[in-house]
């Protein structure tokens, strides 16, 4: 354990993977500080261009990215009073508040403070709970790692958002669109029409793409042409970012204890797949409510207010990396698209990953570490200029993500046909948006749908047809059971909601 440190140590300090993170931080920053522009676009713009790079060098990339494009979405939360992630919904509570009384230069410096706070503490806590769990991921076979696959395709429900049923048929049809290609066991193409480039399916990473990216740079496109000019803020909007932005020793000292409580909250629900940033954020502030000896303060511009949501939202991105690294289930729909970034690099979650791969996995660890670091000092050093970043126009920022998406999905395979792939899904995904169905249980049906194929299929020829094989198994017994309840629970809760209003 100590070598893989040291060595992972080493190789992080290296100018190209100092640069990795340091470019990764900036461009995180950018995409998540622009309302509309999430994490998870951010991600899918960048894995193509890691392709070329040595594994560790692309990984620390998206980590970096991850990490610092959380925190941003502070940033035009506290300004402007608009989230510019899901994630920092809950910043605006109090962040804007700060900034009609004046104090948007505090209340930056300790948005930066309380991400970069979170995020190390789910760093140290990814690198202690994800090599535990990978050990114990040993013990599976065919019929748990089938187990395994629906319990990560029933967070589908709970990644559709407020309404279920948008969310199943979203997942119906990534399954769907999954067994495009060879089958995988009996190996004859299936849905292909004759086509020789649809054999092998549709490439995961032009899908992420046109799905995230291309989808929202035709968003931005036509609601700017509609709105006949800019939908972004003028300068003039924008308040002036004055006075301290670095806090005091002492007023940081009395924030730690909520940082830290809301740290754990953070790591512990990105821990539990499909539930996200955005409850994380929001039971944490609940916490620190409960907690404060100024309860009416609340609301009204309190620091506390502030540092929870922001601390327990970075602590998320560490969190819902343990499932991702250790079992192959993606926590939520940002590490859905990293793991898409360990698939082009050939590396598998799980035990084997540990093992085999350990330098790059405790690269990135560190690595993470390192760009909470950057992502607190580069937050308070620019936060005047990163206020800027919100004036930039939809027209101008839409043709430039459009232009990525396209070269980043002619570069992984330098073939015409990812970048039509890249924009059929990019059509369908603008489609999707439009009439509200989640876009993230799509892509998540499309990695977990081909494995729980397969393992399905090794578990019937193990167990020569006999279904029981899932049931006397403890461990695919228990993982279904799980899957029952985490794939029905979003629509009790549903129908309950829907009962309360018939009675209000």
């Amino acid at each position: 354990m100590f070598e893989l440190w040291l060595g992972a140590i080493i190789s992080v300090f290296t100018l190209t993977n100092i640069l990795a993170i340091l470019c990764g931080v900036l461009f995180g920053i950018f995409t998540g500080a622009l309302p509309g522009l999430s994490s998870t676009m951010a991600l899918a713009i960048i894995i193509p261009f890691t392709f070329s790079m040595d594994p560790a060098t692309g990984l620390i990339l998206l980590g970096a990215v991850y990490s610092a494009s959380v925190y941003a979405g502070s940033i035009s939360a506290i300004l402007l009073n608009t989230p510019g992630t899901p994630s920092a919904a809950a910043t605006v509570l109090d962040g804007y508040e700060m900034t009609k009384k004046g104090l948007s230069a505090r209340a930056l410096g300790l948005s930066a403070i309380a991400s970069g706070f979170g995020g190390i503490v789910s760093v140290i806590l990814l690198s202690t709970v994800a090599p535990f769990l990978a050990l114990q991921s040993l013990r599976f076979g065919p019929p748990e790692y089938f187990a395994l696959a629906v319990f990560g395709l029933t967070i589908i429900s709970s990644l559709a958002g407020k309404n279920p049923y948008k969310g199943l048929l979203a997942g119906a049809l990534g399954i769907f669109l999954a067994t495009v290609g060879m089958d995988p066991i009996l190996g004859y193409p299936r849905f292909t029409f004759g086509s020789s480039v649809l054999v092998e399916g549709f490439t995961l990473i032009p899908v992420l793409i046109g799905l995230f990216s291309a989808s929202q740079a035709f968003s931005l496109m036509i609601s700017s042409k509609s709105s006949k000019g800019s939908t972004s803020p003028k300068d003039s909007d924008i308040p002036n970012v004055s006075g301290n932005i670095l806090p005091k020793f002492k007023e940081l000292l009395r924030l730690s204890p909520n940082m830290g409580r809301s740290s754990i909250i953070g790591t512990s629900i990105g821990i539990i797949p499909g539930v996200g940033t955005d409850p994380a954020a929001f039971i944490a502030y609940n916490e620190a409510k409960r907690w404060s000896k100024e309860k009416d303060q609340f609301g009204k511009g309190s620091d506390h207010g502030l540092v929870a949501p922001e601390a327990s939202n970075n602590a998320v991105t560490g969190g819902s990396l343990i499932p991702l690294l250790s079992l192959g289930i993606p926590g939520n729909a940002v590490s859905a698209v990293f793991l898409g970034g360990l698939l082009i690099h050939g590396l598998r979650p799980g035990a084997e990953l540990f093992v085999h791969s350990g330098n790059i996995v405790y690269a990135l660890f560190f690595s993470l570490f390192i760009a909470n670091i950057l992502v607190i000092v580069i937050g308070i050093a620019g936060a005047r200029a990163f206020s800027k970043v919100l004036v930039v126009k939809p027209i101008v920022l839409g043709p430039i993500i459009l232009i990525l998406s396209i070269v980043g999905s002619y570069a992984i395979h330098n073939n015409y046909y990812d970048i039509w792939i890249m924009l059929a899904f990019g059509l369908l995904g603008f489609m999707l948006r439009r009439y509200g169905f989640p876009l993230a249980p799509i892509v998540l049906a499309l990695i977990l749908g081909p494995k729980a194929e397969t393992s399905l299929s090794q578990s019937m020829l193990i167990s020569q047809n006999d279904w029981t094989i899932f049931f006397t198994r403890p461990l695919s017994a228990i993982l279904l059971v799980i899957a029952v309840i985490t794939f029905i629970t979003p629509f009790i809760r549903d129908i309950n909601k829907n009962k309360n209003k018939k009675v209000a």
